[in-house]
């Protein structure tokens, strides 16, 4: 069984989460905002932002993947859940748990970009920046952490952890150190 260390602490978390929401606020007041969230990871990122977004929020998910069952990325993105609802003439902002390679993003958004948005942002909770493989723009961001396996908020280990109030790193069991 792996251990979980914290990497940063639940109440760090909730209060970058209020901040982002309240920039979001001063950003787009008068506005409507459309999220988007990225399935699976996702979703906990944009529940908790939503609620200190204080404007009118719609909310649409999908599901994308350039990972297939691999753990490194193929570099083909592939939409495995579209989006329900139309995004021309909206104020878009997708949401992210991480930002690793940046594959997946840099492909989705120029997709989005087609389908008309009044604007397009990203906002992520966390970015690993030394895994970068395609450049993205991150508009809203959470964190920038180091190259480590991270979980919690969404983020998963073999579909465990997502849970996590906090973002921890695994600790893989005994004589392997990191």
């Amino acid at each position: 069984m792996e251990t979980i260390e914290v990497l940063i602490k639940e109440e760090e978390v909730a209060k970058r989460i209020k901040d982002i929401g309240d920039q979001i606020t001063r950003e787009y007041e008068g506005s409507e905002v459309h999220l988007i969230c990225i399935l699976k990871g996702g979703v906990f990122f944009l529940c908790e932002l939503a609620k200190h977004i204080k404007l009118p929020v719609t909310i649409d998910f999908m599901t994308v993947s350039s990972y297939g069952n691999e753990t490194t990325s193929s570099g083909i993105v592939k939409v495995k859940q579209d989006l329900t609802q139309s995004i021309e003439n909206k104020q878009v902002i997708i949401v992210e748990d991480i930002i690793d390679t940046g594959i997946t993003l840099s492909s989705l958004m120029p997709m989005l970009k087609e389908r008309k948005p009044a604007s397009l942002k990203l906002c992520a909770l966390l970015d690993k920046p030394e895994r970068r493989r395609k450049e993205v723009k991150i508009d809203y961001l959470g964190f920038q952490i180091p190259d480590r396996f991270v979980v919690g908020y969404g983020l998963d280990y073999e579909q465990k952890y997502r849970n996590l109030p906090y973002i921890g790193v695994v600790v893989p069991e005994a004589n392997e150190n990191h």
